[in-house]
């Protein structure tokens, strides 16, 4: 059987500064990100990204870039849904991902569509609830109530990957609790 994280696929949706900023606790959305890419990258799961318009918008946050590895491909969009994004599919594909994790920005929008596009395309999602935002909260539950009507996931990044993880036996446990334990501080 194979390895279920080698079918996983880490998707940060347009986490750009333009977008951040009318974010209510960007901060806190940021490190809540910076934690799930360190914990994909220690646990050896695939990372891409989308910017919205990236000409015009900016680049993803540096926060985000300078955590990720220099091959990790970043997918410009002008679609609100992440999967029309040029090359993106072909990406997917290449490493076999049958599951997204998606975070970013925007719930009502970006988020939803691409996990819509997703579970219509056989692919299995799941939200990291921590690492999503809206500028309208009161947006963000009808949107969790229909993305999971339609059987996707919405669980914290600490418990998707301590579920990856599995047990305190997994030769990565040690490295993790670290970081669980630098992004509460």
């Amino acid at each position: 059987m194979s390895d279920p994280i080698n079918h996983l696929g880490l998707l940060c949706i347009d986490m750009q500064a333009a977008f951040l900023k009318a974010i209510p606790n960007q901060e806190g959305l940021l490190d809540r990100c910076r934690f799930a890419l360190q914990a994909a990258q220690l646990l050896g799961v695939s990372v891409a990204a989308t910017e919205q318009l990236p000409k015009k918008l900016g680049a993803t946050h540096p926060d985000l870039t300078q955590l990720w590895p220099a091959d990790t491909p970043v997918f410009p969009k002008s679609s609100f849904s992440a999967l029309a994004a040029e090359g993106l599919s072909r990406w997917i594909e290449a490493n076999q991902i049958h599951h997204l994790l998606l975070m970013g920005v925007e719930v009502p929008i970006c988020i939803y569509q691409t996990a819509v596009q997703a579970m219509g395309d056989d692919l299995g999602v799941t939200l990291l609830s921590d690492c999503v935002g809206q500028r309208r909260g009161e947006d963000r539950e009808a949107v969790f109530q229909q993305l999971l009507a339609m059987e996707a996931h919405i669980l914290p990044s600490e418990t998707i990957f301590y579920s990856l993880l599995g047990g305190a036996d997994h030769p990565d446990f040690r490295n993790f609790t670290q970081l669980v334990k630098a992004a509460s501080a």
